[in-house]
């Protein structure tokens, strides 16, 4: 795992895809988003909460998206670029804008795992089933761990021919030596209510009984315990054990009507409701209710989620120390809960509301004098590739990689023509590293600019200077 290159708590406010190509490759432990929907909707915060001034609209069209993504994800990943134009002849262009839109970053974020790293994609039924294709695609079906539901609201009556929704999906993906924390969650009462149906009333709570008899014949467990034989296959526990049971007063002893013993029938263990962990978390989470309009915590930002959902993911995929993503951070509530659980963190919004944000609701949790978050609008530059040589003695090598062609235009020149190029500027989160490096002529370095090597493509063929091979 490589070094993160931010300081933790750090709030970066801009495009999250520039600022996570200038991150460190292998440097996240645990990334969550919860991006627009596609849902059709425009959100907003109401004025004078916490979140004014925070507002989204959550309705894609091509105009919405980069030209350049198309090529680029159609030349570099064409099994991705597949599922995106087959979800746009099935759903239209609004859902092939806004896969486009998760594609180029979900292919950031993949890099950004660290070898123990796992992915949450928060969504709804709108669009969930072509991201998880999406997503199958980009990080590789093999890594698909869970398929999570989420009980957001109680049902409603606005649906005419539907079922009403009331549950998000939250797509679980992690790499194969990820982190997995065991969660285990509280009896539901109708289970308590059956199996824990003994309470002494001596403060210790409800109990069951359970037998104390060996599963398979054990010899040496054969032994009678005050004045009770032993089974047919023995005592479960040694004697000692059995001792210190009966001293803790956990073993329950069968008497008669008066009181006696009763040795005809068997001793058995009082097993407290207080003891037991509770079952596994499983993937229909029920339990974490969703933020009503008196919550404390809530800001007013749209589609806030629960601490409590957070944490739960956080505690489950983590461990103390590691460090958590959240490149569509909105309100913080993924940056608060990684605070809360001792995390590393940093998140990434588009909006400064954000970094403000998240400042008030930490310092409502730690305090009103705390101030440890940094907060740029930079973009980090990349230190995991090693110090990189002047970009500028890789040009024979460049001239022989593209056999004297130009990498936009495609045309012969000679070797003093050309000027080696960035694909992505570095004002973009590109490096001076020869994968990023390309040669251009006069003209096309001139046509590109600051823009990606894509975008430069994209002009070219508007202008029709080229045409892409299968256009």
């Amino acid at each position: 795992m490589n070094a993160p290159n931010w300081r933790n708590r750090t709030i970066f406010t801009g495009d999250n895809l520039e600022v996570m190509r200038g991150m460190n490759s292998a440097s996240v432990d645990l990334i969550y988003l919860d991006p627009p929907f596609n849902s059709n909707a425009d959100y907003s915060a109401p004025i004078g909460s916490d979140a004014a001034g925070a507002a989204f609209k959550d309705t894609w069209t091509l105009s919405d998206v980069d030209e350049a993504w198309h090529g680029e994800i159609a030349e570099r990943q064409p099994a991705v670029y597949a599922i995106i134009d087959a979800a746009g002849i099935a759903n239209g262009l609004s859902m092939k804008s806004y896969l486009i839109m998760m594609a180029v970053r979900l292919l950031e974020m993949e890099r950004l795992l660290s070898p123990t790293g796992s992915i949450w994609l928060h969504c709804d039924p709108t669009a969930a089933h072509y991201l998880k294709m999406l997503m199958d695609a980009v990080l590789g079906a093999q890594m698909h761990r869970n398929e999570v539901i989420w009980k957001r609201t109680g049902t409603h009556n606005d649906a005419r021919h539907s079922l009403p929704d009331v549950s998000d999906t939250i797509l679980f993906y992690s790499r194969p030596d990820a982190v997995l924390n065991p969660i285990h969650v509280p009896h539901s009462d109708e289970y308590i209510e059956e199996k824990y149906r003994y309470n002494d009333k001596d403060g210790r709570g409800p109990y069951q009984l359970t037998d104390i008899t060996s599963p398979k014949p054990r010899p040496n467990m054969m032994y009678e315990w005050r004045g009770y034989p032993f089974p047919a296959r023995g005592w479960r526990y040694q004697r000692d054990t059995m001792q210190q049971l009966h001293d803790e007063g956990r073993i329950w002893y069968p008497t008669k009507k008066d009181g006696s013993p009763d040795y005809s029938k068997r001793p058995r263990r009082k097993s407290y409701l207080a003891d037991s962990e509770g079952p596994l978390l499983g993937n229909v989470w029920t339990d974490i209710a969703p933020l009503n309009s008196q919550a404390t915590e809530r800001t007013g930002y749209p589609t806030q989620k629960p601490l409590a959902l957070l944490e739960r993911i956080i505690t489950a995929c983590t461990d103390r120390g590691d460090i958590v993503l959240d490149p569509f951070c909105g309100c913080a509530t993924t940056c608060v809960s990684a605070d809360r659980l001792q995390r590393q963190w940093a998140g990434i919004d588009l909006s400064p509301v954000a970094a403000k944000l998240v400042l008030k609701r930490i310092r409502d949790d730690q305090g009103p004098m705390f101030s440890d978050i940094t907060h740029r609008d930079d973009l980090p530059q990349r230190t995991d590739l090693g110090k990189a040589p002047d970009y500028r003695t890789h040009k024979h090598t460049l001239y022989g990689r593209q056999e004297g062609k130009c990498n936009g235009c495609g045309v012969l020149f000679p070797y003093r023509n050309f000027t080696v190029d960035h694909i992505i500027a570095r004002e973009r989160g590109g490096t001076h590293h020869y994968d990023n490096l390309q040669l251009l002529c006069g003209a096309c370095n001139s046509t590109k600019g600051t823009g990606t090597h894509e975008e430069l493509i994209v002009k070219l063929e508007q202008q029709g200077i080229i045409q892409r091979i299968g256009t």
